[in-house]
């Protein structure tokens, strides 16, 4: 799964980077993004654009939003055919954008917090789902999930599954509203081992409201 991540970059630099000529939308770096917080995402409605929503993927059908505590993530395996998220796939991809995110390794002891990140120190989109969620009394809320797979060969020995990453040549065909099903299925698949970076970190990590560049620190050798 991926409960924690990363999105330091500039918005201009983000901007730049996914041929976005209107960021109007201001966003704040944080270092330790958790579930129920408001992310950056990237939509593609006529022009692309950024979106702010909400982390926890709300299903059009659900009477109470607090649903989305439990769909922070949707399985590479499932999401075109789970009634909950189907409908997301076909019509309302997204990237959900990140410098990098953690993971927890179990030792007999305790968790130990790591962090990932592309070698090439490059913001990236991590595939996602999003929906626009209205309540009986009118209440909108924008809210998205993260797609997750099977580890690479990095991570595995860490944590047995990672968040599709989409690689920047696919990113036009991941937003396409008219892409086809199958090739949308052929990218969720893990990102390349040998183009990520993996080292421990503190466990400040582990509090969600503690938000400061050092957690991202190696406390120890870059793997």
């Amino acid at each position: 799964m991926c409960g924690r991540f990363e999105r330091s970059s500039p918005i201009e630099r983000i901007a730049s980077k996914f041929n976005i000529t209107q960021a109007r939308l201001i966003a704040e770096p944080s270092y330790n993004i958790a579930p129920s917080q408001n992310i950056l995402v990237i939509i593609e409605q006529g022009t692309r654009q950024f979106m702010s929503c909400r982390w926890g993927f709300i299903p059009l059908w659900a009477k109470d939003p607090s649903i989305g505590h439990k769909m922070i993530n949707a399985r590479a395996e499932t999401v075109a055919s789970k009634p909950a998220f189907r409908s997301a796939f076909r019509k309302h991809r997204c990237l959900i954008v990140a410098d990098g995110f953690y993971e927890w390794q179990k030792t007999e002891r305790k968790k130990v917090p790591h962090y990932i990140h592309l070698r090439s120190g490059e913001p990236f989109g991590f595939a996602g789902i999003y929906s626009t969620w209205v309540s009986d009394t009118a209440e909108s809320i924008d809210s998205c999930a993260i797609i997750t797979t099977d580890a690479n060969d990095l991570i595995r020995d860490v944590h047995e599954r990672m968040p599709v990453i989409i690689p920047h040549d696919k990113v036009d065909h991941w937003l396409n509203d008219a892409a086809n099903q199958a090739a949308l299925l052929e990218m969720l698949r893990p990102y390349p081992a040998e183009e990520m970076q993996m080292y421990e970190v503190s466990t400040k990590v582990n509090s969600p409201t503690y938000d400061s560049p050092d957690v991202i620190e190696p406390s120890m050798k870059e793997i």
